[in-house]
């Protein structure tokens, strides 16, 4: 892969990008001068998001997209094109997560989960990769999880399972895409203090996995962009098919208080 030489202004889409880590790489990509493309469902949140970050003098649009719908991942593209002419950074933060006992998990809610953190991953990658091509040169930043690369706790069959499946998919795309000078990495969140998680994790739930954590706390959305803008950028260029743990230690930790 060539290194990155041009100095075009860069177009970055974030899908799930209205809040939470979304939100938070929009605003690290925007304020590294980048234009920015808010995906979300939520079209008034990503519409609020892009004023705020207009108003901070970002070039920001947003648009719509459902990543559970094949023909709403084709039609935002489509707009992106119109509105853009370009996709050069993508990054998947859209996801779902549904907590229930593994005995008594529903198939529609694994199927829901899988179309939307994987397939929907995988369509909105595809899109942009005929995108980027074009230019010879990308980055396609996945938001997997710590859930992906080991059990973090019960009741995450179908959420820890689409995340290790993002990361398999990651790593085929950084082998699938190198040629075209495209770079494909999975950023592997900890737990985070986001709108999913505070409706998720119970008080309970919080203050052990804190205790698994060498750090002994939840990391920021910042702390996950802040690494999603590094992947993003041209020092980046030589890293591909990674998944990096942003976990205060946790994957490192074994018995803890001895």
């Amino acid at each position: 892969m060539k290194p990155d030489s041009s100095n075009t202004v860069r177009v970055a889409v974030v899908t799930g990008g209205a809040m939470g880590i979304g939100g938070a790489a929009a605003h690290h990509l925007a304020a590294s001068g980048h234009r920015v493309i808010i995906a979300d469902r939520d079209r008034p949140a990503a519409e609020h998001t892009a004023a705020a970050l207009a108003s901070q003098g970002h070039l920001v649009s947003a648009v719509t997209i459902d990543v559970s719908s094949p023909a709403s991942i084709a039609s935002a593209f489509a707009e992106i094109e119109q509105l853009a002419g370009r996709c050069d950074i993508l990054v998947n933060s859209a996801g779902v997560a549904t907590v229930a006992p593994f005995m008594d998990f529903k198939l529609e809610e694994f199927q829901r989960t899988m179309d939307i953190n994987v397939t929907g991953t995988l369509l909105c990658s595809q899109q942009a990769a005929r995108l980027m091509i074009k230019h010879q040169w990308g980055r396609i930043i996945n938001i997997a999880s710590v859930a992906g690369m080991r059990a973090v706790g019960s009741g995450r069959t179908a959420y820890g399972t689409s995340k290790g499946a993002v990361i398999a998919l990651t790593r085929q795309m950084a082998v699938e895409l190198a040629e075209h000078g495209i770079t494909a990495n999975a950023v592997c969140p900890g737990p985070v203090d986001t709108p999913l998680t505070q409706k998720l994790h119970s008080a309970q739930f919080r203050e052990e996995y804190a205790k698994a954590i060498p750090m002994e706390r939840y990391g920021s959305v910042n702390e996950i962009a802040a690494v999603v803008q590094f992947l993003a950028s041209p020092q980046a260029s030589y890293i591909t098919g990674i998944a990096m743990p942003v976990d205060g230690g946790f994957l490192s930790s074994g018995a803890r208080g001895l």
